[in-house]
């Protein structure tokens, strides 16, 4: 991808005047900050290279601009979350042929299909639904909004595009467990998700992470010190919200923090943790985590504001 877009980029900075560059890559892009920083130097501009932790584009290293160390940051691998007048979100394409989306299809009850994947695959959306299309399916996709702003697209933290599908059945097409389960969770639908890379398809259920989910939330119950914890993260600050659940038990206090780590929540002593940052928090790193930590629904959940049967997963508006 970086060869082709190279030139893009670089019209982009020159258009924009800009002479300082801030770059900033996830995690499993870091290895392309040499080649891509290089490239920008001998265009003539003074690069920096963001060396933390990155997760995503709720997750910005806006401080390289505010003190003035870059005119602009460019922000590789992600689409917007929110609009931000000196980021540049440079995209990092990965394409597969659309044909492995028949292994999908032995799979598929149904005539209509609701279709979601990744912002690297969502490119390919176009080619997906002709193929599924040319095999009998109604494909819906919804457009892009908010925080997916791409068509097709969701994120960990957003599964509205899966929503707007409006369809009993959904083909997610890309990799990890995670994004499936959370489409079967937030639509109740049944969800078939395909690894494009290795062409393995399967049903996907949510009935493991339930079970998960409510031996911590039971490992909690009866917490008499509760933390709340608020990201100051750009793109994954909710107080609002942790104002308000704190407000459910009066053992519960708002605890600020950028980046989440078991050896700082063990620190911090509080009997369970409620987190309103990144939703995957709770549901991906739980085992890493010594004291429970919960998702706001949950702690709805134990606090009686909610009942089991309304249980949904978390994500960000």
């Amino acid at each position: 991808m970086w060869l082709s877009g190279a030139s893009d980029l670089i019209n982009k900075l020159k258009k924009r005047g800009t002479h300082k560059v801030a770059l900033q890559f996830p995690e499993g892009l870091k290895r392309q900050a040499a080649s891509v920083s290089s490239d920008l130097k001998d265009a003539g501009f003074e690069v920096t290279v963001s060396g933390d932790p990155c997760y995503g584009a709720c997750d910005l290293a806006l401080d390289t601009v505010a003190c003035g160390d870059a005119d602009v940051l460019v922000h590789f691998g992600h689409a917007p979350v929110d609009k931000r007048e000196n980021v540049i979100f440079e995209p990092w394409t990965v394409d597969f042929d659309v044909s492995i989306l028949e292994n999908a299809l032995p799979l598929l009850k149904e005539r209509m299909v609701g279709l979601v994947t990744t912002v690297q695959h969502a490119h390919l959306v176009p080619a997906m639904e002709a193929f599924l299309a040319s095999h009998g399916h109604e494909v819906r996709v919804a457009e892009g909004t908010g925080r997916t702003p791409l068509r097709g697209q969701v994120l960990g933290c957003s599964f509205t595009a899966a929503k707007s599908t409006g369809a009993d059945e959904i083909l997610f097409v890309g990799t990890g467990h995670f994004h499936p389960i959370g489409i079967a969770l937030a639509t109740k639908a049944r969800v078939i998700a395909l690894d494009p890379l290795t062409g393995t398809a399967q049903e996907v259920h949510a009935d493991t992470l339930l079970r998960r989910r409510f031996a911590v939330m039971e490992k909690a119950r009866g917490a008499q010190h509760t933390g709340i914890i608020v990201s100051t993260k750009s793109g994954q600050q909710r107080r609002a919200l942790a104002e308000r659940l704190a407000a459910l038990s009066p053992g519960a206090v708002i605890v600020t923090m950028r980046e989440v780590s078991p050896d700082e929540l063990l620190n911090l002593g509080f009997d369970c943790y409620v987190n309103t940052a990144c939703p995957r928090l709770a549901y991906d790193d739980q085992v890493r985590f010594k004291k429970p930590v919960l998702s706001p629904q949950e702690f709805e959940i134990l606090c009686g504001v909610r009942v089991w049967d309304d249980y949904t997963i978390d994500e960000i508006a």
